[in-house]
């Protein structure tokens, strides 16, 4: 079982990153390191939602991610959810 943590970005979210990122990119690298984020990126082409790929069930690992990250705390997202995911094929 995994968990995918789905943020919905603001319209001027490339513009307002810069500063942010390098701590988000920070929170991001240490959770993986720790073997609970499998993997993480944002789509393209609208770069309107960002998907966070968790390996655990424990949804509060996320929820803490979530309360620390700069681009939620400075309103980069205008909303997110998780939902668990269920992976079929593929390295679980």
């Amino acid at each position: 079982m995994h968990l995918a943590l789905i943020y919905e970005l603001v319209d001027d979210y490339l513009d307002r990153r810069p500063p942010l990122r390098e701590e988000h990119l920070g929170l991001a690298t240490d959770a993986h390191t720790r073997g609970e984020l499998a993997m993480a990126g944002a789509f393209a082409d609208p770069s309107d939602r960002a998907l966070l790929v968790w390996a655990t069930e424990d949804e509060n690992v996320v929820r803490r991610f979530v309360d620390a990250d700069p681009y939620v705390r400075h309103g980069l997202v205008s909303s997110w959810s998780i939902r668990r995911w269920n992976v079929v094929i593929g390295n679980a």
